[in-house]
């Protein structure tokens, strides 16, 4: 059975969702609460699998619960179930640690099988809401090697190139450690795993 809890502060939503999700066989709802506070003091004592959140609340909003309840029980799925897909949400929502984000247009059923995959360990993105991701993700990596320092530039050129810490430490005359060190921060800043990633992302901001 997946432990569920509801948080929603619009009592015929949540219990019209709570209604539904009482039909399906494997999801237990185990807990309701009509606010952000309520919902994370809730949450963090009966410690469910999944919790069903809303975003604009009194009494503590879904971001700030959801901020809380990471804190003390990361291994909960946060679903943000919501009408509002704007940047000043979104954003906020997934770096509080929210899995999944779906909007309240979605019907009873595709609710109850996003807090499935979330037991799965499947997330669900809202489609106007991974559009939203997508270009704010473009548009920070279109700018991410601008953070670099000249000299991290120089050897980023250099990965570029194809080169080794070696070749990069006699080509820029700087000893292998700190060739390593500025690999390192270049990975960094970049947001890639690994010198494939970096020269990949040379090529394809044609760097060179």
């Amino acid at each position: 059975m997946i432990r569920t809890v509801v948080i929603d502060d619009h009592e015929i939503v949540r219990k019209g969702i709570i209604a539904y999700l009482q039909t399906e066989d494997d999801i237990d709802i185990i807990g309701q609460a009509a606010s952000g506070n309520e919902g994370a003091e809730l949450v963090l004592e009966l410690r469910p699998d999944v919790v069903l959140m809303d975003l604009i609340m009194d009494n503590g909003n879904g971001i700030e619960a959801t901020k809380r309840i990471m804190e003390k029980h990361a291994a909960c799925k946060i679903i943000i179930l919501t009408s509002f897909y704007d940047d000043e949400q979104i954003f906020p929502a997934i770096q509080a640690g929210a899995f999944s984000y779906i909007l309240k247009t979605s019907s009873a059923p595709e609710i109850a099988e996003t807090i499935k995959k979330a037991a799965r360990n499947e997330n669900v993105i809202e489609p106007k809401v991974a559009g939203k991701m997508m270009s704010n993700y473009r548009s920070e990596q279109n700018k991410l090697h601008d953070d670099l320092t000249e000299r991290e530039l120089e050897v980023l050129l250099c990965i570029g190139n194809g080169m080794t810490n070696q070749e990069i430490s006699d080509q820029l005359y700087i000893g292998i450690k700190t060739v390593k060190t500025h690999v390192s921060n270049i990975l960094s800043k970049l947001n890639v795993k690994d010198r494939t990633q970096a020269a990949v992302y040379v090529h394809r901001k044609h760097l060179l």
